[in-house]
Order: structure tokens, then sequence, then C-alpha cells
């Protein structure tokens, strides 16, 4: 069940597209926002609402999902404490096009699309992020889609594992992916099943392309993966 947070006792100071913003303005768009808990698991928002709002994670993280029509469950992104949501719905006023649910304990802050658009107007950088972002998730989105029409099942698990690692890379061709990926949330962002996840982290672990160490996932050569996804590629 939802919550009602003061907004007394919240901030956006750690917001990634408000931090160009003083901290005056930043402090009076907190007063303008309604502020929201969700427990693990709860939904934020729905697709094809008709919610207008963007909304900002302030404690916690979200998933962003659609559902095919055999009710299989797609990801979309996954967004932690700074992250943002909701700003294409607020900037052309159609209906949602995904649905956001809760991965832990979240902290929301929903800013009404009238003052989102206020800010648009009035700060110039502010607007210069949002078109960033904007061109980030289209840069994304077609990446993802070429994937799912050049790429078969095991190779978009190829693909995904070395997105994963890239981040986390080290100077010596390894990276450390932590905490270990849950096989279930890999083949919704791919679109495959927890059984082919399986069967590739399987196959990778055998020839010690993936160890895992704790609660973390060592990738001892991250340049094998992204050589088996280009050698596909060109076929």
């Amino acid at each position: 069940m939802t919550q009602r947070t003061p907004a007394s006792s919240a901030s956006l100071a750690g917001s990634t597209l408000l931090a160009e913003l003083s901290e005056p303005s930043r402090r009076a768009l907190e007063r303008r926002c309604r502020w929201q808990r969700y427990p693990t698991g709860e939904q934020i928002i729905d697709r094809h609402s008709d919610s207008r709002d963007i909304y900002f994670v302030v404690e916690g993280s979200v998933r962003v999902v659609n559902y095919s029509l055999a009710g299989r469950e797609v990801t979309f992104d996954e967004l932690p404490a700074g992250g943002h949501f909701g700003e294409l719905a607020a900037i052309d006023g159609a209906p949602r096009s995904a649905a956001v649910v809760a991965l832990q304990p979240t902290l929301v802050a929903a800013m009404p699309a009238s003052v989102f658009a206020e800010l648009l107007a009035q700060e110039s950088g502010f607007a210069v992020r949002v078109m960033r972002d904007l061109t980030r998730i289209i840069r994304a989105s077609t990446e993802r889609i070429m994937d799912l029409s050049t790429l078969g099942a095991h190779n978009r698990v190829y693909a995904e594992i070395l997105r994963l690692a890239r981040p986390n890379e080290r100077g010596d061709n390894t990276a450390v992916i932590r905490p270990i990926p849950v096989h279930g949330d890999i083949a919704s962002r791919v679109s495959t099943t927890r059984e082919t996840v399986a069967r590739v982290f399987g196959a990778l672990t055998r020839v010690k392309i993936l160890k895992r160490d704790n609660n973390a996932l060592l990738v001892s050569d991250v340049a094998r993966p992204a050589d088996m996804v280009e050698q596909f590629k060109d076929m």
C-alpha cells in the first residue's frame, strides 16, 4: 500500500535530471511534488493509464516493463535512486507506454506535467538534459531492436552479459558484475526463457568465462562474449 511522505523530509538533490538547478529552485520544485512510498512489487504506474506526472526515484529502485499478449514480462529498464520515468506522457499527453513497478521499498516524487512544462520553458540547461536523456533512450531502443531482429536467443544473452560487464570492466579484460544477475531478469530483458539463460550461463561457466564469487559474477574474458555477438551479426 502506498504511503505519503511529507516533502519536508525528502529531497530531489540526488536526481541526475535536476543536477544543474540551483538549490532554491530545486527546493521550490520539491514543494510542488507529491511524495509517495511503494513496497516491493507494487505497481507505480500502469501501461495505458492517463496520468501525466513525471516521477523521480528518490530511494529504492524500479523496473520499467511491458507484457506480451501471452503474458510474458518484457523488461525495458531498471532505474535506481536518482533516476526518473514518465517524461514521455508528460511531454506529449499520450497514455503511458509501459508499466513501472517497485523492485524494493521505494520513495518517488511525482511532479505534475504542468510543473515539468514550466521547468522546460524556464531552464534551458534542464531542457538540454531532457533532450540528451531522450536521445539516450532512442539509441538504446534502436540497439535493442537490432539485437532482437538479428540475434538468436543465445547470442542475445551473450549481448546482455556484455552490457552488464562493460560498466564494470577492469584493465585486464575482466569484469565484476554485482550482484549476480537473476536468470529470470535477463530472460525478461532479452525476450527468451530462464532455461535458455541458464544454459548459456552453464556453458560459459564450464569454459571458465564466468565464475560465481559470493554475490558477484566474475567475467574472466570480456572480449569473448563480444566476439560471439559480432561473429553472429556478420553471418
